[in-house]
């Protein structure tokens, strides 16, 4: 656990916007729209995300960011009320 909270520390600030849009349920093209990025930045992005965090999957990423306490107070709520463990 130690080692993932180092790697997890180091998201970019790139790498935790794009984990913040889709914690929000936007697509992966709504935040390439939203960050003005090609989809091929945003694939690259959550590919480092899940390296970074030991994850497989974007709803695994967003909890273990909500776990970390990497995104932010304000997010918390809404993935747990989804059901997302």
């Amino acid at each position: 656990m130690q080692d993932r909270l180092g790697m997890a520390l180091r998201l970019t600030a790139r790498e935790a916007d794009v984990l913040r849009l889709l914690a929000r349920g936007l697509t992966y093209t709504q935040v390439s729209d939203a960050l003005g990025v090609s989809l091929h930045t945003v694939t690259t992005h959550i590919k480092n995300v899940y390296r970074k965090l030991e994850v497989h999957s974007a709803r695994a990423a967003i909890w273990r960011a909500l776990e970390l306490k990497l995104l932010g107070e304000n997010l918390e709520p809404a993935a747990a009320s989804a059901g997302w463990r």
